[in-house]
């Protein structure tokens, strides 16, 4: 079995915690598979809430800021909330997001529960199976 040897690439830019802001990314978003069951823009916008939260994972970033710095139409922002809420990865109350501990297990496209802001006519989805993190990174070229 080969073992890569770690060694720092540019030793003079080594990241360290900032000392103003806090940010950081579950080991187990990855490895357990959350990031899997995501689509494209669910998975940016839980890196950019991510990203900028507090260390409780609170957030007030507008939906209009959130648009302009994703690049998203506000409907794609609603459904990419909407999938996060569901997949009990965040949750919001206007003006605030929250990011939230990581469940025991991910969970894929179930039904839109009747308490999410789905809209009118939400129907039950059927989960199309795991994603690679390289198809998910593919549908937001």
């Amino acid at each position: 079995m080969n073992t890569v040897r770690k060694q720092l690439l540019e030793p003079n830019r080594i990241r360290s915690i900032p000392k103003t802001g806090f940010s950081w990314i579950d080991r187990r978003f990855l490895r357990d598979g959350f990031a899997d069951t995501l689509s494209g823009p669910e998975l940016l916008l839980y890196w950019f809430l991510c990203s900028v939260a507090d260390c409780r994972g609170l957030s007030f970033y507008s939906e209009r800021r959130i648009c302009k710095i994703l690049k998203f139409i506000p409907q794609s922002l609603d459904k990419a909330k909407r999938g996060l809420i569901r997949k009990q990865l965040i949750c919001y109350r206007a003006p605030l997001y929250q990011v939230l501990a990581l469940p025991e297990h991910p969970t894929g496209a179930e039904t839109i529960l009747p308490n999410t802001t789905a809209p009118s006519g939400a129907r039950k989805t059927a989960c199309s199976g795991p994603r690679s993190m390289g198809s998910i990174l593919e549908d937001l070229l």
